[in-house]
């Protein structure tokens, strides 16, 4: 399956609107494709404009190692180094906190959300929501 442009809006507008029911800050979303391609952006009234880099970065590493950004946070925990060098090889890119979510098809990863505004924690929930509502599976 490849991910369409009304599936990765569709994510967007769910999780701004989870976002939104649980009183959390201004978000900003991302989608890429499973080449990292930008599909979709979209940043809430009062969300900074620096905001993009981060969404991007989250889920731009997701995609390219085939882990939720959380995994990867836990892998720069222990190996500090190699997520070091891994950004290096991405150009600065790759942001390696949660907030990075693999879209999946099956076991197949055919995207990525990127979520950014609030806690960490609270931009996976977003995320995650505002992909069951686009009837997409999410891996956090």
């Amino acid at each position: 399956m490849t991910l369409k442009l009304d599936q990765a809006r569709a994510a967007i507008r769910g999780t701004f609107d989870a976002g939104g029911k649980a009183g959390m800050k201004p978000l900003s979303a991302i989608v890429l494709d499973a080449g990292g391609n930008v599909l979709a952006f979209e940043r809430q009234d009062g969300s900074s404009p620096g905001k993009f880099a981060i969404a991007h970065g989250k889920a731009y590493g997701a995609v390219m190692l085939g882990m939720p950004s959380s995994a990867m946070m836990e892998r720069a925990e222990k190996q500090p180094y190699f997520v070091a060098a891994l950004n290096g090889a991405y150009g600065g890119a790759v942001i390696p906190v949660p907030g990075g979510i693999l879209i999946m098809e099956g076991e197949t990863v055919i995207g990525a959300l990127g979520v950014t505004g609030d806690t960490s924690d609270n931009d996976v929930t977003a995320g995650m929501a505002g992909l069951a509502t686009a009837g997409l599976a999410g891996a956090a």
